[in-house]
């Protein structure tokens, strides 16, 4: 049977997409580079519709992306350094078994979430 065997691709508009590519490349580090391919590294992804009255992210947004992160608590300090906030909450964390998490917003108010998965 044919499948799919992992995520080609996350679009999305926005009014200034110059911008916000580079928002993304400098904040984040996703950047695609000439090719405008983001080579990414391998690792888990979570494919997860949610109810549409979930209140796990604003009701005023369809979709949430989730990146996974290699050193959470230092991306955190980067991010902060550049006036970006970023939420955290110890309910999503839990006891640690699926890693820790936070939220940021891009400039356009786009809601990322920040995964870092737990040591195997």
């Amino acid at each position: 049977m044919a499948q799919a065997i992992g995520i080609g691709g996350v679009f999305f508009r926005s009014s200034d997409p110059k911008g916000l590519a580079r928002w993304y490349a400098d904040h984040l580090g996703i950047d695609p580079g000439q090719s405008g391919v983001w080579q990414q590294a391998a690792g888990p992804t979570v494919f997860a519709p949610f109810r549409a009255d979930s209140d796990y992210f604003a009701a005023d947004r369809q979709w949430m992306i989730n990146l996974r992160v290699d050193d959470l608590t230092a991306l955190l300090a980067q991010l902060s350094a550049s006036g970006i906030a970023a939420e955290t909450r110890a309910e999503w964390d839990g006891d640690g078994t699926y890693g820790h998490f936070a939220r940021i917003h891009d400039p356009e108010g786009n809601p990322i979430e920040l995964w870092q998965p737990p040591k195997a």
